[in-house]
């Protein structure tokens, strides 16, 4: 049946939201990585507070996430293109790449169950928890990008698994491409211009598989709720400059330990509750 939410549990679902935008802002702009990656942990985790069933919880929050990143992709991404840090060529060989594995990803995602979802969220997640809390940095497995049955393997992974996670270009992206010796400011700008391309697709086939669905919450157009959406992205957009500032005066290498720790306690508990869904 639908949930019916009256204003006794709209305030406090309003405010949750803001403070997953205000968190996702922040990090963004303290860590460099998309707010996706944070967005749909927390989302995941909050709507069961507000009555949202299992078994469109982890859609609704992958749609809701992809939704966010359109606008606050574009921001980022023209911001980086103003700077030069867009490399054209780059973005020209991986891109077709790219929207191919977010078209496979578009139908895996929207066709797969809910456990399915989590349990590539959690063991990607546990990927970059890795990288970021023990990775070396300028490691690099190659010293360029290979030809296109890799290149085409690069983007593949790129597109996809950000569209089933619900992320952006630059969680995935920017390891990525470092490890094939690209500088990393080129990386991030590429990355950064990838998030749109990616999510823009993703929300509308996330929007059009769940349109309709019984059991969402209101205020929702399929798979993407439209408060969540109203309410992330000002705080995170808001946030981010925050964040950035607070860049200079944590050190580093502490930061991307501690978000390291939140993404492998996070991927932990997806999986588990994963497991014991299937169980």
């Amino acid at each position: 049946m639908p949930i019916e939410f009256d204003f006794a549990f709209l305030l406090p679902f309003a405010l949750a939201l803001l403070a997953t935008g205000a968190v996702a802002g922040t990090l963004a702009g303290l860590l460099g990585v998309g707010g996706g990656i944070v967005i749909v942990p927390i989302l995941y985790l909050l709507f069961p507070a507000f009555g949202v069933p299992e078994a469109v919880r982890m859609h609704l929050a992958v749609g809701t996430s992809l939704a966010t990143i359109v606008p606050t992709g574009l921001v980022s991404a023209q911001s980086h293109w103003k700077r030069g840090g867009v490399d054209i060529d780059l973005l020209k060989r991986l891109g077709p790449w790219v929207v191919l594995g977010v078209a496979i990803g578009i139908v895996i995602g929207t066709r797969a169950g809910g456990d399915t979802l989590k349990i590539v969220f959690a063991a990607v997640a546990l990927l970059v928890a890795v990288h970021m809390g023990i990775g070396r940095e300028g490691w690099t497995v190659a010293k360029s990008l290979p030809s296109w049955p890799g290149r085409a393997l690069i983007g593949g992974w790129i597109g996809g698994f950000s569209v089933v996670m619900g992320i952006g270009g630059g969680t995935l992206g920017v390891p990525t491409l470092s490890a094939f010796n690209v500088p990393i400011r080129r990386a991030v700008g590429t990355a950064a211009a990838l998030g749109p391309v990616i999510a823009l697709p993703g929300v509308i086939g996330f929007v059009i598989s769940g349109f309709g669905h019984p059991d969402l919450p209101p205020f929702s157009l399929g798979y993407a709720n439209l408060l969540a959406f109203a309410v992330i992205v000002p705080a995170t957009i808001a946030f981010a400059p925050l964040g950035a500032k607070l860049a200079h005066t944590i050190p580093p290498k502490l930061l991307r330990r501690l978000f390291a720790l939140f993404l492998f306690v996070t991927a932990c508990r997806m999986g588990w509750a994963a497991l014991d869904g299937m169980i």
